[in-house]
């Protein structure tokens, strides 16, 4: 044997001893670059792998996204790295079964794990519904459970399917292929910011828009675009409200005067009635003296009673206004809640007063000759806008009225 053959006979050597060392070091779990070489049949991708050695990609370990045709994941001469599944038991395809897929999700779960460190927000589609909650791809399958869908609740998830979605990480665990997201925290932190925002700019004093969200039986939520505000009930109207969906509905559009925003608590108090005239505004057009209205007894006390004519506006029926026989109490003759026509006497719209009579709309009864009599001069229990000649001046003239009368 020549020099030149024995050294090809050793170059022989070490290439095939290079070959079974290869072999003998490729172990379950290794990652080992591979070129793909043909895809049979069965849409599973061969792969060589240097040194003889050939594996095989099956269909389902192609790609960790959902695919249709294999040719939107893999090409023949596409080079890349696998992971070693296991040793093959059919060697015609190749000595090992390998996966593309599981590289691939093992660079996701790394990137999630990034993510869900740094509290990133992530975008991703709604691949299906199931019971509970949403499934999602995130490259790997991700779990939105029904309660963390929105902040509001949800009946029915069937048009979330195919939605593209954001959400946030809530809980990662990739040896166990867990994932759950979560699209209420996102929804819930956007919503704070909008609200700080909104809170930041609104004044005390100003007037703005809203729309009725929720009625309450003491109140009403206005949407000011990101945050709501309290109407409360006395706020709604100048009039009595009993309750607020007696003058509002959800939905409707309206304007309020801002009364105070509390920042730190995010509470906003509004009003609707400071935003509409004043009852007293026009008051000299609207009960001219001598006019006749219609209004409701509101209160009724030891000198007269207090009848609402107009929402917010207030008159008093002196005692000696409201018969023309002799009365001990208003309660002889009204009840709160009762409609009844009354005469405007007089009207101050300085001093809010309003003076009215019932029995000047009634035709006055013969009278009885009898001794004259001195009235009480009646106890005055609250704060009324009249002053005390005004509560006994009709008195006094009925008095002189009726000496007259006895001397005739």
């Amino acid at each position: 044997m020549t020099e030149n053959e024995n050294i090809h006979e050793v170059e022989e050597q070490q290439s095939m001893s290079d070959v079974m060392k290869d072999v003998e070091e490729i172990s379950i779990g290794d990652i080992v670059e591979g070129e793909v070489l043909a895809i049979d049949e069965n849409k599973q991708a061969i792969v060589g792998l240097g040194g003889g050695l050939e594996g095989v990609i099956p269909h389902n370990e192609l790609s960790a996204s959902p695919f249709e045709n294999v040719s939107d994941v893999i090409k023949v001469g596409d080079k890349m790295d696998l992971v070693v599944i296991k040793e093959s038991k059919d060697k015609e395809n190749g000595s090992y079964l390998l996966s593309k897929r599981r590289i691939e999700a093992k660079k996701v779960w790394e990137k999630i794990q990034k993510d869900y460190e740094e509290g990133n927000i992530i975008e991703a589609p709604v691949t299906n519904v199931v019971k509970g909650g949403l499934v999602v791809d995130v490259g790997v399958r991700g779990f939105v459970p029904a309660s963390m869908v929105e902040v509001f609740f949800v009946d029915d998830f069937s048009e979330y399917k195919g939605k593209t979605m954001t959400f946030k990480i809530i809980e990662i665990e990739p040896s166990e292929n867990r994932l759950i997201l979560s699209h209420k925290a996102v929804a819930e932190a956007e919503n704070e910011a909008k609200k700080e925002e909104v809170l930041a700019n609104l004044v005390e004093g100003e007037t703005v828009t809203g729309t009725v969200a929720r009625l309450t039986n003491f109140g009403a939520f206005i949407d000011l675009g990101g945050v709501d505000g309290l109407v409360h009930i006395s706020e709604i109207s100048y009039g009595h409200v009993n309750e607020p969906s007696d003058e509002l509905t959800v939905g409707e559009e309206v304007q309020v005067k801002i009364l105070s925003v509390n920042k730190e608590e995010g509470r906003i108090s509004l009003s609707i009635k400071e935003t509409l005239p004043g009852p007293w505004d026009d008051i000299e057009e609207r009960a001219t003296a001598g006019a006749i209205l219609e209004g409701e007894v509101k209160r009724l006390t030891s000198f007269g009673a207090f009848i609402e004519v107009f929402p917010g506006v207030e008159g008093l029926v002196h005692i000696s206004q409201i018969s023309h026989n002799h009365i001990a109490t208003p309660h002889e003759v009204l009840t709160v809640g009762e409609k009844i026509k009354v005469k405007v006497l007089s009207v101050s719209p300085e001093e809010q007063r309003l003076s009215l009579s019932i029995k000047a709309l009634e035709e006055k009864p013969e009278r009885i000759h009898q001794e004259p009599r001195a009235e009480e001069v009646p106890e005055v229990e609250e704060e009324t806008g009249f002053t005390l000649g005004d509560l006994i001046g009709d008195q006094l003239a009925d008095i002189s009225t009726e000496e007259e009368d006895s001397k005739e």
